[in-house]
């Protein structure tokens, strides 16, 4: 068994709205699926985002698009608005998100 970043095995599209960040994987290959669905999970993300407190990380399942997208609430330090932290927001987050170890058998 070994371990690969996230990055390669899907890319990421990501969006923000108020204090709320929306970060879809999309699989690279269809064969992949499967094992993004175990691993890529709710409690995953929340314990990769812990640092910028997440209130609620929810997963949509999109299978005939062989994605998922996250809504992750209260992460954006207020919103793109109200912080002048430009680097947590949108994209910047897809990054970290797409840096999660996966394993692969």
């Amino acid at each position: 068994m070994s371990t690969v970043p996230l990055h390669q095995l899907a890319h990421g599209r990501t969006g923000d709205k108020g204090n709320r960040c929306s970060i879809s994987v999309i699989a690279h290959d269809p064969a992949h699926w499967p094992l993004l669905v175990e691993q890529v999970t709710e409690s995953r993300v929340a314990e990769l985002f812990a640092h910028r407190r997440p209130t609620a990380v929810k997963r949509y399942l999109l299978p005939r698009l062989q994605a998922m997208n996250f809504v992750i609430d209260d992460v954006l330090d207020g919103g793109v608005n109200g912080s002048l932290n430009v680097d947590a927001h949108g994209k910047s987050l897809a990054f970290l998100l797409l840096s999660l170890p996966v394993r692969l058998p």
